[in-house]
């Protein structure tokens, strides 16, 4: 069942990142890319990459031994699940560059006086290709640590197949869903769907509205972030109903919010389904307050709908803190190396790596059971906060222990609680000349 509690993001927590002003050039490229699949969206989450199930009968493989640790002498090998084809490849070529990022980090420093390496398979953006790469992972290279995959569906179906019942650590980089914080064992590094919903909860109702209409895409992504927002939400929920993804109109769907009476609208869908309703709107006449979840927000979106017809649309999306100075070294490395300025998605795969790192260092052995044992203590508060591998890294060495480094990562505080899920950060993003403008954060 899933959990009802509400996370603590007050009202006034919502809207109290709004000075930073001076960064918003900065802020505006979380969550928006020039091929709209990372728009601040965890792509997919989209069709969940065909389900969580996933499996070909398969209940797991290695238990983690150290198959993978090259030796005494040879690189640390753990794996990773990326989605290298397929519809959620955008992503996957944001966390390769932000990987790549992080692994120059690491052996410039060493482990050990060794280097990491990571072994990279493809799900092909889908739940069975997920399973697949994960057992040649698991079973045959004999991976202590896992991260992977790109959609909440693709890292569930890796996690109940190949995963579980093993001492395997898998650490997802892009899943949003909330159903991943039912699996304790199945870190993430994005924060969960639900503090997203509570988000805009909050945010709607700052600005003044007392209904709603929310339509969703008809799929575990969408049913689960409105299920936490309506369970959020105080006031009068006008309209509620799924759609389905790939439909040529939409114009029912929009007919029936605009009747509903609600001046505000909630849209919990993906970029291409969100465009085709932006446009039988404008053309319709309707005029409503326009919110989104992240899976919305994109320069698809934008070069696909009419100028002026989505202004002032307010849109929750998963954010790294952009005004720390560990993140804009980030940035200033990764525009460097790729051209461009990286999104939150670039950021979490960074970041997966650096545990990973910290993880064998800390541990007594490579194995899947000594990670168990401190991959969730090197980013625990108690610990000396550190913003690079250079500086947790020589705190292990000079004899400190897993707790006590508390590493602040690029995407901002991770600090894993009991259901794997992180602290989270999100980004309030709100279109203004059609165009996104960061305009606050939200520190979960």
């Amino acid at each position: 069942m899933e959990d009802d509690s509400k996370p603590t993001i007050d009202r006034r927590t919502v809207l109290r990142a709004t000075g930073l002003a001076g960064l918003a050039g900065l802020a505006g490229c979380i969550g928006t890319t020039d091929d709209g699949g990372d728009g601040g969206s965890d792509g997919g989450d989209g069709g969940d990459g065909g389900g969580s199930d996933g499996s070909d009968g398969s209940d797991g493989g290695s238990d983690g031994g150290d198959g993978g640790d090259g030796g005494s002498s040879g690189p640390y090998e753990i794996g990773m699940v990326n989605s290298l084809t397929g519809s959620l490849s955008a992503f996957g070529q944001r966390n390769q560059r932000g990987k790549e990022l992080a692994l120059e980090a690491v052996n410039d420093v060493g482990i050990k006086d060794r280097e990491l390496a990571i072994i990279e398979e493809d799900s092909e953006s889908e739940s069975q290709g997920g399973v697949s790469a994960a057992q040649k992972l698991v079973n045959q290279d004999e991976v202590p640590f896992l991260i992977g995959a790109v959609g909440s569906g693709v890292s569930l179906a890796i996690y109940e197949s190949v995963v579980q019942g093993t001492d395997v650590v898998q650490l997802s980089q892009n899943s949003t869903g909330l159903g991943l914080t039912d699996f304790p064992g199945l870190l993430r590094m994005s924060p969960t769907g639900r503090v997203q919903s509570v988000a805009l909860s909050n945010l709607i109702a700052d600005d003044g509205y007392d209904s709603v209409a929310v339509t969703y895409v008809n799929n575990d992504y969408g049913q689960s972030l409105t299920d936490a927002f309506v369970n959020a939400w105080e006031g009068d929920i006008a309209y509620n109903s799924p759609h389905d993804q790939e439909q040529q109109s939409y114009s029912s769907v929009i007919s029936e919010m605009n009747d509903s009476g609600a001046d505000a609208w909630l849209f919990i869908t993906y970029q291409a389904e969100f465009a085709t309703m932006v446009n039988e709107a404008f053309s319709s006449g309707y005029e409503a307050q326009f919110y989104g979840a992240d899976s919305v927000s994109g320069d698809n979106v934008i070069s696909n709908t009419p100028e002026g017809s989505i202004d002032g649309m307010k849109i929750v999306v998963p954010s790294a803190p952009v005004e720390e100075e560990n993140y804009q070294q980030f940035a200033s490395d990764f525009e460097e190396a790729y051209g461009e300025q990286p999104t939150a998605w670039s950021a979490y795969a960074y970041d997966c790596v650096v545990v990973a790192a910290l993880s064998i260092q800390a541990a007594d052995e490579f194995t899947g059971a000594a990670l168990q044992e401190v991959v969730r203590d090197v980013t625990r508060p108690e610990g000396e906060k550190v913003t690079t591998f250079e500086a947790a890294s020589q705190i292990l060495a000079d004899g400190g222990g897993p707790s006590d480094v508390d590493y602040q990562g690029v995407s901002g505080p991770i600090d894993f609680d009991e259901n794997g899920d992180p602290k989270g950060f999100l980004q309030i993003l709100e279109v203004q000349d059609h165009e996104y403008v960061g305009t606050g954060f939200i520190e979960s």
